[in-house]
Protein backbone atom coordinates (compact mmCIF):
# COMPACT_ATOMS: atom_id res chain seq x y z
CA UNK A 1 0.00 0.00 0.00
CA UNK A 2 1.43 3.40 -0.99
CA UNK A 3 1.46 6.48 1.25
CA UNK A 4 -1.54 8.14 -0.38
CA UNK A 5 -3.69 5.04 0.12
CA UNK A 6 -2.57 4.76 3.74
CA UNK A 7 -3.38 8.42 4.44
CA UNK A 8 -6.77 8.06 2.79
CA UNK A 9 -7.66 5.00 4.85
CA UNK A 10 -6.53 6.45 8.21
CA UNK A 11 -7.50 10.12 7.90
CA UNK A 12 -10.15 10.71 5.23
CA UNK A 13 -12.27 7.58 4.87
CA UNK A 14 -13.48 7.74 8.52
CA UNK A 15 -14.54 11.39 7.88
CA UNK A 16 -16.40 10.44 4.68
CA UNK A 17 -13.96 12.44 2.54
CA UNK A 18 -12.40 11.52 -0.80
CA UNK A 19 -8.66 12.11 -1.07
CA UNK A 20 -7.72 13.61 -4.46
CA UNK A 21 -3.97 14.01 -4.07
CA UNK A 22 -1.31 13.92 -1.34
CA UNK A 23 2.32 15.04 -1.62
CA UNK A 24 5.21 15.16 0.84
CA UNK A 25 6.51 18.68 1.51
CA UNK A 26 8.89 20.61 3.73
CA UNK A 27 8.96 24.26 4.69
CA UNK A 28 10.98 26.59 2.49
CA UNK A 29 11.24 29.35 5.11
CA UNK A 30 11.27 29.07 8.88
CA UNK A 31 8.39 30.59 10.78
CA UNK A 32 9.16 33.63 12.89
CA UNK A 33 8.95 33.02 16.61
CA UNK A 34 10.90 32.17 19.71
CA UNK A 35 14.16 30.68 18.51
CA UNK A 36 14.78 28.64 21.67
CA UNK A 37 11.38 26.97 21.28
CA UNK A 38 11.99 26.17 17.62
CA UNK A 39 15.42 24.78 18.41
CA UNK A 40 13.99 22.35 20.97
CA UNK A 41 11.57 20.83 18.47
CA UNK A 42 12.52 17.84 16.40
CA UNK A 43 12.28 18.33 12.64
CA UNK A 44 12.61 14.71 11.57
CA UNK A 45 8.88 14.14 11.01
CA UNK A 46 7.29 13.91 7.55
CA UNK A 47 4.71 16.46 6.41
CA UNK A 48 2.08 15.83 3.74
CA UNK A 49 -0.30 18.26 2.05
CA UNK A 50 -3.58 16.61 1.10
CA UNK A 51 -6.45 17.80 -1.07
CA UNK A 52 -9.82 16.17 -0.41
CA UNK A 53 -13.53 16.58 -1.12
CA UNK A 54 -16.14 16.05 1.56
CA UNK A 55 -19.01 13.79 0.49
CA UNK A 56 -21.65 16.19 1.73
CA UNK A 57 -24.11 18.73 0.35
CA UNK A 58 -22.92 21.29 -0.43
CA UNK A 59 -19.57 19.68 -1.27
CA UNK A 60 -16.49 21.10 0.43
CA UNK A 61 -12.95 21.16 -0.96
CA UNK A 62 -10.44 20.88 1.88
CA UNK A 63 -6.66 21.23 2.23
CA UNK A 64 -5.26 19.20 5.12
CA UNK A 65 -1.79 19.08 6.66
CA UNK A 66 -0.88 15.58 7.84
CA UNK A 67 2.25 14.52 9.73
CA UNK A 68 3.95 11.23 10.48
CA UNK A 69 6.50 11.06 13.28
CA UNK A 70 9.53 8.72 13.38
CA UNK A 71 9.03 5.36 14.98
CA UNK A 72 5.37 5.09 13.99
CA UNK A 73 3.47 4.14 10.88
CA UNK A 74 0.39 6.15 11.81
CA UNK A 75 -0.53 9.56 10.44
CA UNK A 76 -1.75 12.54 12.46
CA UNK A 77 -4.04 15.27 11.16
CA UNK A 78 -2.71 18.71 12.10
CA UNK A 79 -4.47 21.56 10.25
CA UNK A 80 -7.29 21.87 7.75
CA UNK A 81 -8.59 24.72 5.61
CA UNK A 82 -11.51 25.02 3.21
CA UNK A 83 -11.01 26.34 -0.30
CA UNK A 84 -12.93 29.48 0.72
CA UNK A 85 -10.11 30.26 3.16
CA UNK A 86 -7.52 29.84 0.41
CA UNK A 87 -6.83 33.26 -1.06
CA UNK A 88 -3.88 32.64 -3.37
CA UNK A 89 -1.70 29.90 -4.83
CA UNK A 90 1.73 31.15 -5.94
CA UNK A 91 3.60 28.85 -8.30
CA UNK A 92 6.79 30.96 -7.89
CA UNK A 93 8.02 30.44 -11.46
CA UNK A 94 5.63 30.52 -14.47
CA UNK A 95 8.35 29.56 -16.97
CA UNK A 96 9.60 26.17 -15.74
CA UNK A 97 8.83 23.30 -13.37
CA UNK A 98 10.03 23.98 -9.82
CA UNK A 99 9.21 22.28 -6.50
CA UNK A 100 8.51 25.56 -4.65
CA UNK A 101 5.03 27.01 -4.13
CA UNK A 102 3.16 29.21 -1.63
CA UNK A 103 -0.33 28.91 -0.17
CA UNK A 104 -1.93 32.06 1.24
CA UNK A 105 -4.94 31.64 3.56
CA UNK A 106 -7.08 34.15 5.46
CA UNK A 107 -4.86 34.37 8.52
CA UNK A 108 -1.71 32.51 7.57
CA UNK A 109 0.60 31.68 4.68
CA UNK A 110 2.96 28.77 4.09
CA UNK A 111 6.02 28.48 1.86
CA UNK A 112 6.54 24.88 0.75
CA UNK A 113 8.98 22.76 -1.21
CA UNK A 114 7.57 19.54 -2.68
CA UNK A 115 9.53 16.33 -3.00
CA UNK A 116 9.94 16.92 -6.74
CA UNK A 117 8.87 19.25 -9.54
CA UNK A 118 6.32 16.71 -10.74
CA UNK A 119 4.66 16.38 -7.32
CA UNK A 120 4.24 20.14 -7.01
CA UNK A 121 2.84 20.45 -10.56
CA UNK A 122 0.40 17.61 -9.97
CA UNK A 123 -0.81 19.15 -6.68
CA UNK A 124 -1.28 22.62 -8.18
CA UNK A 125 -3.07 21.20 -11.22
CA UNK A 126 -5.51 19.12 -9.17
CA UNK A 127 -6.05 22.04 -6.77
CA UNK A 128 -6.78 24.44 -9.63
CA UNK A 129 -9.43 22.23 -11.22
CA UNK A 130 -10.96 21.42 -7.81
CA UNK A 131 -11.28 25.16 -7.13
CA UNK A 132 -12.78 25.71 -10.58
CA UNK A 133 -15.40 23.03 -10.02
CA UNK A 134 -16.19 24.33 -6.53
CA UNK A 135 -16.71 27.96 -7.56
CA UNK A 136 -18.66 26.96 -10.67
CA UNK A 137 -21.01 24.90 -8.53
CA UNK A 138 -21.41 27.72 -6.02
CA UNK A 139 -21.64 30.80 -8.25
CA UNK A 140 -22.23 29.35 -11.71
CA UNK A 141 -18.93 30.59 -13.16
CA UNK A 142 -15.31 30.54 -12.07
CA UNK A 143 -12.56 32.79 -13.43
CA UNK A 144 -10.62 31.42 -16.39
CA UNK A 145 -6.81 31.41 -16.33
CA UNK A 146 -6.79 34.68 -18.32
CA UNK A 147 -9.08 36.29 -15.75
CA UNK A 148 -6.86 35.49 -12.78
CA UNK A 149 -5.90 38.53 -10.72
CA UNK A 150 -2.47 40.01 -11.40
CA UNK A 151 -0.46 42.03 -8.87
CA UNK A 152 -1.38 45.70 -9.01
CA UNK A 153 -4.59 45.16 -10.98
CA UNK A 154 -7.76 46.87 -9.68
CA UNK A 155 -10.12 44.59 -7.79
CA UNK A 156 -13.80 44.27 -8.57
CA UNK A 157 -16.08 45.30 -5.72
CA UNK A 158 -18.11 42.49 -4.21
CA UNK A 159 -20.93 42.41 -1.76
CA UNK A 160 -19.84 42.52 1.91
CA UNK A 161 -19.28 39.09 3.41
CA UNK A 162 -18.93 37.35 0.04
CA UNK A 163 -15.92 34.98 -0.02
CA UNK A 164 -13.14 35.80 -2.48
CA UNK A 165 -12.32 33.20 -5.09
CA UNK A 166 -8.87 31.64 -5.08
CA UNK A 167 -6.35 33.24 -7.43
CA UNK A 168 -3.46 31.38 -9.05
CA UNK A 169 -0.38 33.48 -9.80
CA UNK A 170 2.99 32.57 -11.34
CA UNK A 171 1.59 29.17 -12.38
CA UNK A 172 2.36 27.57 -15.72
CA UNK A 173 -0.47 27.67 -18.23
CA UNK A 174 -0.09 23.95 -18.93
CA UNK A 175 -1.38 23.27 -15.41
CA UNK A 176 -4.63 25.06 -16.25
CA UNK A 177 -4.98 24.23 -19.96
CA UNK A 178 -6.87 21.65 -21.98
CA UNK A 179 -4.06 19.07 -21.94
CA UNK A 180 -4.39 18.56 -18.18
CA UNK A 181 -5.10 14.82 -18.42
CA UNK A 182 -1.97 14.19 -20.51
CA UNK A 183 0.12 16.33 -18.16
CA UNK A 184 -1.19 14.33 -15.22
CA UNK A 185 0.07 11.10 -16.83
CA UNK A 186 3.49 12.69 -17.34
CA UNK A 187 3.72 13.87 -13.73
CA UNK A 188 2.66 10.52 -12.32
CA UNK A 189 5.28 8.76 -14.47
CA UNK A 190 7.98 11.13 -13.26
CA UNK A 191 6.99 10.61 -9.63
CA UNK A 192 7.01 6.84 -10.10
CA UNK A 193 10.46 6.92 -11.73
CA UNK A 194 11.89 9.03 -8.90
CA UNK A 195 10.52 6.69 -6.24
CA UNK A 196 11.79 3.65 -8.12
CA UNK A 197 15.28 5.15 -8.36
CA UNK A 198 15.27 5.94 -4.63
CA UNK A 199 14.19 2.38 -3.84
CA UNK A 200 16.98 0.89 -5.97
CA UNK A 201 19.56 3.12 -4.29
CA UNK A 202 18.32 2.11 -0.83
CA UNK A 203 18.50 -1.60 -1.71
CA UNK A 204 22.05 -1.28 -3.00
CA UNK A 205 23.10 0.56 0.16
CA UNK A 206 21.56 -2.12 2.39
CA UNK A 207 23.35 -4.89 0.47
CA UNK A 208 26.69 -3.11 0.82
CA UNK A 209 26.19 -2.68 4.57
CA UNK A 210 25.35 -6.38 4.98
CA UNK A 211 28.44 -7.38 3.01
CA UNK A 212 30.64 -5.11 5.13
CA UNK A 213 29.20 -6.62 8.32
CA UNK A 214 29.93 -10.16 7.06
CA UNK A 215 33.53 -9.25 6.19
CA UNK A 216 34.08 -7.66 9.60
CA UNK A 217 32.71 -10.73 11.37
CA UNK A 218 34.89 -13.09 9.32
CA UNK A 219 38.00 -11.12 10.25
CA UNK A 220 37.19 -11.25 13.94
CA UNK A 221 36.72 -15.05 14.04
CA UNK A 222 40.48 -15.65 13.63
CA UNK A 223 40.98 -14.30 17.17
CA UNK A 224 38.53 -16.82 18.67
CA UNK A 225 39.56 -20.06 20.46
CA UNK A 226 39.55 -23.21 18.22
CA UNK A 227 36.11 -24.57 19.32
CA UNK A 228 34.53 -21.14 19.22
CA UNK A 229 36.26 -20.36 15.93
CA UNK A 230 34.93 -23.57 14.35
CA UNK A 231 31.40 -22.78 15.49
CA UNK A 232 31.73 -19.20 14.30
CA UNK A 233 33.01 -20.49 10.96
CA UNK A 234 29.86 -22.55 10.43
CA UNK A 235 27.70 -19.57 11.30
CA UNK A 236 29.65 -17.33 8.94
CA UNK A 237 29.42 -19.81 6.06
CA UNK A 238 25.67 -19.96 6.54
CA UNK A 239 25.43 -16.18 6.75
CA UNK A 240 27.57 -15.84 3.62
CA UNK A 241 25.32 -18.26 1.74
CA UNK A 242 22.16 -16.41 2.80
CA UNK A 243 23.75 -13.10 1.83
CA UNK A 244 24.76 -14.47 -1.54
CA UNK A 245 21.25 -15.77 -2.23
CA UNK A 246 19.76 -12.45 -1.18
CA UNK A 247 22.17 -10.61 -3.45
CA UNK A 248 21.18 -12.78 -6.41
CA UNK A 249 17.49 -12.14 -5.77
CA UNK A 250 18.16 -8.42 -5.47
CA UNK A 251 20.08 -8.41 -8.75
CA UNK A 252 17.21 -10.16 -10.53
CA UNK A 253 14.75 -7.70 -9.03
CA UNK A 254 16.94 -4.78 -10.13
CA UNK A 255 17.08 -6.16 -13.67
CA UNK A 256 13.29 -6.40 -13.81
CA UNK A 257 13.00 -2.95 -12.27
CA UNK A 258 15.43 -1.58 -14.85
CA UNK A 259 13.30 -2.93 -17.71
CA UNK A 260 10.16 -1.48 -16.14
CA UNK A 261 11.96 1.83 -15.48
CA UNK A 262 12.99 2.05 -19.14
CA UNK A 263 9.44 1.27 -20.33
CA UNK A 264 7.91 3.88 -18.03
CA UNK A 265 10.44 6.46 -19.19
CA UNK A 266 9.57 5.79 -22.83
CA UNK A 267 5.87 6.09 -22.00
CA UNK A 268 6.45 9.44 -20.23
CA UNK A 269 8.41 10.77 -23.21
CA UNK A 270 5.68 9.68 -25.62
CA UNK A 271 3.00 11.31 -23.44
CA UNK A 272 5.02 14.53 -23.29
CA UNK A 273 5.36 14.63 -27.10
CA UNK A 274 1.60 14.15 -27.35
CA UNK A 275 1.03 17.02 -24.93
CA UNK A 276 3.30 19.30 -26.95
CA UNK A 277 1.33 18.53 -30.12
CA UNK A 278 -1.90 19.56 -28.39
CA UNK A 279 -0.53 22.94 -27.31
Amino acid sequence: MNIQSAISREIFVPKDEKLLVAIEVRRRMKRKGLSFLNASRKRDYSTFLCLSVANSRPAQVLITKVKRYPGTRQFAKRSQWSVEQLRQVDGINPDKDTPEFDLVFDRTSDQWVAGSDAEKCMFVQVLYHACQNYWEAKHGKAPTPGEQKTPGAPENKKSPGAPCQTTFVNCQQKLMGDACSVNMVIYRCKIFLKRMKSSMTANQGRLQREAATAVKASRSRSSQSPPAGKKMGNVMRRASQVLSERGERLMRAEEKTGHFFHGAKQFAEAAQKMALKQI
